[in-house]
Formats: structure tokens, C-alpha cells, sequence
């Protein structure tokens, strides 16, 4: 017995992929926050490396 009455469930599934891509961003941005920490000591020290050379090879006081 068929009833003609009864609509079909109709599925938003817009807010849950709106959800998914806010996480898939946050777990994003964690990455490139912890790269830029773990490499941040490095990164300066090449920075300080560089400008100690160019300081002694012009023999001035600034790089």
C-alpha cells in the first residue's frame, strides 16, 4: 500500500560541508603555526649568519 501523501526526506547537507572546510582550514593553519615556530630559530639564524658576513666583508657596523 503506497501513500501518495508522504514526501520524501530531503537532506541539507550544506552546514555540515560549511564544517568540514572550517576544520579542514583550522587543521591548516595549525600546520603552517607549528612550521613557522619549528623553523623560526633557523630561519633567524641563517638571517644572523648572513648579516655577520656582509658586516665583515664591508667592515661596517649595520647589515
Amino acid at each position: 500500500m503506497e501513500r501518495d501523501d508522504v514526501t520524501p526526506e530531503v537532506r541539507d547537507d550544506r552546514g555540515a560541508s560549511a564544517v568540514e572546510y572550517g576544520l579542514l582550514i583550522a587543521g591548516i593553519a595549525a600546520v603552517i603555526v607549528l612550521v613557522i615556530f619549528a623553523l623560526g630559530g633557523v630561519v633567524s639564524g641563517q638571517y644572523s649568519d648572513t648579516c655577520g658576513s656582509v658586516r665583515n666583508a664591508l667592515g661596517s657596523n649595520s647589515c
